[in-house]
């Protein structure tokens, strides 16, 4: 006699199993959270050149593409190459070659002109300090001279937080300057060991461009072994959808970042800004941050002008406001066009919400990854009003007050929500809760 397994006891097994381990980690999770999170970051230090290696990779695959698919093989394909797997390989390898070479001689260039520069305008701001304050300060009295009610105030609030500074600066900022020293040194150390896994990525990064197709099918491989077909082909479908996503929209900002930069330079050294390569980093960088990166740049760029010339600071300020709305209206939509297709305020709320957990990194990466999950909502809400046969776009859902039999009632707020009869509701539940008349009691 064979022994069999009743499928319907086996099933309450596992469920029961599923439902204890997910209560056991559950409870791990709530009450040793910090082992977990020190695991996780464990985790991720060790894995970071994998990490930077599989990043890099990814922002350097639009151009290798370009060169090999562009340049590489219509040129094989002239001159009568076969492209056969050997061959394919070979021309991969001098892809490879060609790409890391641009790469590398575009960033060289970039940081040998712009690195000097920085240098020579931060010890020109260290050694001119002294003559920036002392400029700032004539420049206040005569304003301050010229304006006595405003005099008054600000002396009013210099008397009231000068003791507040100067006790900070005795019992808080002196005693704690080793803690401070440490600190330094520590992100020095820091510094020096992202470099090092940079370096490990970048070297990581050639081999995965070098096998990319095939990490790809392996990929999709793993996805039709683990799920049904469908959900296999949506899997796929998705992970593009991400990848145009965020190729569309990094690569993008970072074009756009670039061009704000240069154009900001230009400008600055026509109208004779100060320091205006630094400037022009600053604001180039801070432009990649989406909504929030073009006034953290602005602020204190303007802030460093005013302290050499007040005149020069008005110009920037009126500038970078035209900068930005040229920007904003023209170069973005033109690089980016609609690659999130997410509203002002789910951009604000995404920068917020990954910028407060992530940092600046969250920043940047929030507004795609937001994209995506809006994307999933989205389309997870549709297919259930497809599923119930009902219109997805929004707009059809704006004005109506109830749906009844699959027709939607509008509302309308004077005369309350109407039904399918057309009888006012909110009349309707006035009338049902009302006593009846004297006639009907006697009845």
């Amino acid at each position: 006699m064979k022994f069999r397994i009743d499928k319907k006891y086996f099933y309450w097994g596992v469920t029961a199993f599923i439902v204890i381990a997910a209560a056991i980690c559950f409870y791990y999770l709530l009450f040793h959270g910090a082992n977990i999170s020190i695991g996780f970051h464990t985790v991720a230090r060790i894995a970071m050149p994998v990490l930077d290696g599989f990043l890099l990779a990814y922002l350097l695959t639009p151009v290798l593409n370009a060169i090999e698919k562009k340049i590489i093989i219509p040129l094989c394909i002239r001159g009568k190459i076969n492209i056969n797997k050997k061959n394919s390989k070979r021309i991969r390898g001098f892809s490879i070659l060609i790409t890391v070479t641009i790469v590398t001689v575009v960033l060289y260039g970039f940081f040998a002109m712009v690195i000097p520069q920085l240098i020579r305008s931060i010890q020109s701001i260290i050694f001119q300090f002294p003559i920036y304050i002392n400029n700032l300060t004539v420049w206040t009295t005569k304003l301050l001279a010229d304006n006595p009610d405003i005099e008054k105030v600000v002396t009013d609030l210099f008397d009231q937080y000068s003791e507040e500074m100067t006790n900070y600066l005795n019992h808080n900022l002196i005693p704690q300057m080793n803690g401070i020293l440490k600190s330094i040194s520590l992100s020095f150390l820091g510094f020096l060991m992202q470099l090092w896994n940079l370096i490990i990525g970048f070297i990581i990064s050639i081999y995965i461009l070098y096998s990319k197709e095939l990490f790809a099918g392996q990929a999709k491989k793993i996805a039709y072994a683990l799920f049904e077909t469908k959900t296999a082909n949506a899997v796929i479908t998705d992970v593009r959808f991400t990848h145009k996503t965020f190729s569309g929209y990094i690569v993008g900002k970072i074009i756009d970042s670039v061009m704000v930069g240069l154009v900001c330079f230009a400008g600055t050294t026509l109208m004779g800004t100060p320091y205006s390569v630094l400037i022009s980093v600053i604001v180039g960088t801070t432009n990649i941050i989406p909504f929030f990166g073009p006034y953290l740049g602005a602020i204190p760029s303007a802030l460093l002008i005013l302290m050499v010339n007040p005149l020069q600071c008005l110009y920037f300020i009126i500038f970078i406001l035209i900068l930005q709305q040229v920007d904003g209206n023209i170069l973005e939509p033109k690089i980016l066009g609609d690659s999130t297709g997410l509203s002002g305020f789910w951009v604000i709320f995404s920068i917020t919400l990954f910028g407060g957990m992530f940092g600046i990194l969250g920043m940047i990466a929030g507004v795609p990854i937001f994209a995506i999950i809006y994307a999933g909502i989205r389309s997870l809400i549709n297919q259930m009003l497809l599923k119930k046969k009902m219109p997805v776009k929004t707009n059809d859902y704006m004005d109506v007050g109830s749906i009844e039999d699959g027709v939607f009632i509008p509302y309308e707020p004077e005369k309350g929500t109407f039904s399918k009869s057309g009888q006012n509701t909110d009349e309707a539940q006035t009338e049902k809760n009302e006593p009846k008349d004297e006639v009907e009691k006697e009845d």
